[in-house]
This record gives C-alpha cells, structure tokens and sequence, in this order.
C-alpha cells in the first residue's frame, strides 16, 4: 500500500514539476488556451469577485442567458442574445484602452467575414465611452456589430460570467441562447475556429 502512495505522489509531484517548468518557459499562455486552464482561471476569479448586488444575475454554463439590452452606435437598443438567436453568437467583450482586446480584433474580424451569413455570429461589446470608440474604430474598422455598454459592477461582461471584469473576455452562446463556453484572454491568430468548434446551426 505504502509503495502505491508513494509512486502516486512521486507521479503527482513530476506532473507539477512539468507544469512549473512549463509555465517558466513558455509563460502561461499554452494552458490559459486549454478548456481546463480556462476552467480553472475562472473558478478562481469567480471565487474571489466581490458580492454582486441581489438583482445581478451572473450566466452559467449550460444555462439560458438572461437578456442584456445595450445601445448600438446608431443609438438603436439590441437585446442581447435574442436579437441574434437562431445561430451560434461568439460575443467579445473589449475597450479601446485594452491592449490585449486591440491585438485580437483582427483576428475576429477576419472570423467573422469568414463565418459569412451562416455561421457563428460576432458582436463586440464595448466598456468603455463611446467617443472613444468611435475614434478607436476610425482607425481600426471592423466588420461585425459593436454594441456599447459602461463598465461597472453589473456591467454586460459580469452578467456574461466574468464578475472580475477581466479584459478581453469572450462567450459562446448557443443557437437558443445558452451560455456554452467562456475565454478570458485574447485569441491567437487561427485558434476561434478550434476554440468554437462545429456547432449546432451552422
């Protein structure tokens, strides 16, 4: 019994030496790009996000995503996901000011021209003010809906499961509206296509 703990401690130690040494050398992305390393981030910034107020409902896994309505750049109301729904809806949420979110844009652009009028849908929501966005979209156009929202403790990207306000964050939402996968971090260059996967409707 003794010798079977010890090979399993002895594997168990090997394994976190691997991962150290991985981590020390590659930095952390490859395993923020993993489901189980995005899993992990989130249960731990789920854990330590401040008290929401009572009336906040945060999305789960699996479960219907309540309805956000945020103003568009024309100043229409869109309610999120039902004014989309019938095909899969990747929503980013970005500001201006946020490196990361910059970098990546491109990358869902290029996603969602290719994505085309069959595919899975992209929308962007913005934290930030709108001037802002405005002149940061002049100077980076894209093709896909940017919809507006102020950051704060109940904002659209914390009613999206992200309570820590971490930026970028991404969802995937299903064709009837349930919140199927969460990415915090931007996408490398070709990585939403695996991270999607073939989904239902598309």
């Amino acid at each position: 019994m003794r010798s079977s703990v010890k090979v399993v401690l002895v594997a168990l130690t090997a394994g976190l030496l691997g991962l150290f040494a991985s981590l020390a050398l590659n930095g952390p992305g490859p395993l923020l790009r993993s489901e189980l390393g995005q899993r992990a981030l989130q249960g731990v910034l789920a854990s330590t996000a401040p008290d929401l107020a009572d009336n906040t409902r945060v999305a789960r896994r699996g479960e219907p995503v309540e309805v956000l309505s945020l103003i568009d750049l024309e100043g229409k109301r869109v309610a999120l996901p039902t004014a989309f729904a019938g095909r899969p809806l990747l929503i980013n949420v970005w500001a201006s000011w946020c490196g990361p979110c910059i970098q990546e844009m491109p990358e869902l652009d290029r996603y969602s021209i290719q994505q085309a009028d069959n595919g899975t849908q992209v929308v962007g929501i913005a934290l930030d003010d709108e001037a802002a966005v405005r002149t940061f979209l002049k100077r980076v156009p894209i093709g896909y809906p940017v919809l507006l929202d102020t950051p704060g403790p109940a904002d659209a990207g914390v009613r999206l499961g992200n309570p820590k306000g971490v930026l970028p964050y991404s969802v995937l939402i299903s064709a009837d509206g349930r919140l199927l996968k969460q990415r915090i971090g931007p996408f490398a260059t070709g990585e939403i296509e695996s991270w999607v996967g073939k989904q239902p409707g598309t």
